[in-house]
């Protein structure tokens, strides 16, 4: 379903820090083999929200973007940038796919912003191990886990750093995600047991990435859930999260940009495209 025979496996392990070679066994080798089990989710999942980041700069540049899974290896694998949730998750879904773990997706409705009802155009993951589901998602930004949470255990609470996610259960088998902040539990997104296929999340893209109303057309979006501190940038703020509910926020100049996601989220833009970036920030001031 999700195209992992045409992902370059290898190339993706070591873009997520996963494929480096060992004690002289031969290009690609690793500590341990790489199989559809727990150990090897938890690796994958924390790897790959650890190293590619969370952003959306190609809807600010008024550019297409393509989930075709070769289209998402040149960009988020070998151009090493980053992406938003439908590229995160297909990414992430064809690399556990090519594994031999069953992946099914969700669509999930952001709670995240208080209580307004909105649409439906989170794309999260579940992947079944030896039975059991687990909410896989490495697209939800500074908020998402870094790790999978499990499904069959409503209301059991997992730590991961410094950081607390549990999964509760509503009317109609709706499922939330929750995340625990300055001692208060605060819904992050709710989503239903409706698969969703690829083609889906085709749909769901268009709008997010060219609608007036969407929340990521026109402004500048690049968010890191780090180990301890979280980071997002929204236009030219930068909001540090921490765990026990402080924030931080530092306004950034347009000169200062490039220098900021580099050293603060680790991206790295092509001449182009930091020099269009900044023109669009200069002419926001």
């Amino acid at each position: 379903m999700w195209h992992g025979d045409e992902l370059d496996l290898d190339a993706y392990l070591a873009r997520i820090g996963l494929g480096s070679p060992i004690g002289g066994d031969g290009e690609g080798a690793r500590e341990r083999e790489l199989g559809p089990d727990l150990e090897t989710l938890y690796a994958v999942h924390r790897a790959h929200t650890a190293s590619i980041v969370f952003e959306s700069l190609d809807v600010l540049f008024g550019r297409p973007v393509d989930l075709d899974v070769k289209a998402l290896e040149d960009k988020l694998v070998h151009g090493r940038r980053g992406g938003y949730c439908y590229e995160q998750n297909s990414l992430l879904a064809a690399a556990l796919e090519r594994l031999g773990f069953e992946v099914t997706g969700r669509g999930a409705r952001n709670r995240s912003r208080g209580d307004s009802l909105l649409a439906v155009t989170h794309a999260v993951l579940v992947v079944t191990v030896d039975g059991e589901p687990w909410l896989c998602d490495a697209g939800f930004g500074y908020q998402g886990p870094r790790e999978p949470v499990p499904l069959a255990r409503p209301g059991h609470e997992v730590r991961q750093g410094q950081w607390t996610f549990r999964v509760r259960e509503e009317e109609d088998d709706i499922l939330v995600l929750c995340a625990l902040r300055a001692g208060a539990w605060r819904d992050l997104y709710a989503f239903s047991p409706q698969h969703y296929h690829p083609v889906d999340y085709v749909v769901l893209n268009h709008y997010s990435s060219s609608h007036p109303r969407s929340s990521f057309v026109g402004r500048t979006l690049v968010q890191l859930p780090g180990e301890a501190v979280r980071q997002t940038l929204v236009g030219s703020e930068l909001t540090r999260l921490h765990p026990d509910g402080r924030t931080e926020r530092e306004a950034v100049a347009a000169e200062d940009l490039i220098g900021l996601l580099d050293r603060e989220f680790g991206l790295r833009l092509s001449d182009r495209d930091a020099a269009e970036l900044v023109r669009i920030h200069r002419s926001r001031d």
